[in-house]
């Protein structure tokens, strides 16, 4: 199969398949004699795992750590356990932090009059050195 068709199944533009190889995230495709990349079904497998887990918001690292235990028959599920505790925290600092934000510019909304003047609260505040 061609990497027109398996971006197509796994939903993943042929640049970012091409990437993961580059990277060594996902196995290369032996390439026929016209020099065309030829994937198998373990090339789609690999892919929409890679897919799945990039749409869960983990990390290339993090996503080669879990394509490891994939294909490790011996892993111990406490490892994929404990990398998703691990995702759920950090999903949850990140909620955290955009609540946060959306206090922040909320309030700014409010001091802002809206109208044809040139002074905006939020220009100033965006402005200011809080290092």
């Amino acid at each position: 199969m061609k990497i027109s068709e398996v971006a197509k199944q796994t939903g993943l533009n042929a640049k970012t398949i091409r990437y993961y190889e580059r990277i060594g995230l996902v196995d290369r495709p032996p390439r026929l004699e016209n020099g065309y990349r030829e994937y198998a079904d373990q090339h789609l497998r690999q892919l929409w795992f890679l897919r799945h887990a990039r749409q869960f918001g983990f990390s290339i690292d993090e996503c080669r750590e879990l394509l490891s235990l994939w294909a490790n028959p011996n892993r111990r599920s406490a490892e994929v356990h404990s990398l998703v505790s691990d995702k759920v925290r950090d999903i949850e600092q990140h909620i955290r932090e955009l609540r946060e934000m959306k206090k922040v510019l909320t309030e700014l909304l409010v001091k802002c009059p809206g109208d044809d003047s040139s002074e905006c609260v939020i220009i100033d505040e965006l402005a200011q050195n809080k290092d």
